[in-house]
């Protein structure tokens, strides 16, 4: 999915509620979200992502690490700023071999244990699969966006963003399974907490079986 398509598509019949309560201190305030299903679920896994309307946001450097644990990536969803270099550790006692074949970044890391020498930097925004040669059960996904101010929920289904400074934005709302895209919204940042309560359709996450482990690990 290209990074126009992942906040183009709008949902028909799925509901935003915004309210600004409380106070904050300083030029910054925050964003307290709870997103749950059209049933009342809560849905974890949720990028809020507020992006400033006219100036840039600032880059800001963060150290990000996915693992490899259990023939497994964790975590599931990673939403990272673009230019943000991440870590792709091998906690298991045997080899992976990760890729992506996503226009946002096309790359791989060959079979390797371990730590790999160096960090994979995803500089253009949009939506990144990840899948492993070896283990095709394997998926996560990577959200690069063009902001540091942006959040993922819990299994609560609630969010909390941080030190967002005065201003207008647009605030988007992604999972990698949603079955409709809510609509943008616009929001105004003031001395006032933010708070929103958004239900999303997201699909459940397909089981997929995984083979015993044999003797010598793979």
């Amino acid at each position: 999915m290209s990074a126009r398509d992942w906040h183009s598509r709008v949902s028909q019949g799925c509901a935003v509620a915004l309210l600004a309560l409380g106070c904050s201190a300083g030029g910054a305030a925050a964003v307290d979200a709870s997103i749950a299903s059209p049933t009342g679920e809560t849905v974890e896994d949720v990028a809020i992502v507020l992006e400033p309307r006219g100036a840039k946001a600032p880059l800001r450097k963060a150290r990000v690490v996915i693992e490899q644990n259990n023939r497994e990536f964790a975590p599931y969803v990673t939403i990272v700023q673009r230019e943000t270099a991440i870590e792709f550790p091998n906690r298991d006692p045997f080899k992976h071999h990760i890729y992506s074949f996503s226009p946002a970044k096309v790359f791989e890391v060959k079979l390797y244990q371990g730590k790999p020498a160096q960090p994979v930097t995803f500089d253009k925004v949009g939506v990144v699969v990840l899948g492993c040669n070896i283990h095709d059960w394997m998926e996560a996904h990577i959200l690069v966006v063009d902001t540091p101010y942006f959040g993922k929920t819990g299994s609560d289904g609630l969010v909390h963003i941080d030190q967002v400074p005065a201003g207008r934005y647009t605030l988007r709302v992604w999972h990698p399974r949603q079955t409709a895209a809510l609509p943008e919204q616009e929001v105004e940042i003031g001395q006032r907490v933010v708070r929103l309560r958004l239900v999303l359709s997201v699909a459940p996450r397909p089981v997929k079986p995984h083979p015993p482990m044999p003797a010598e690990g793979y």
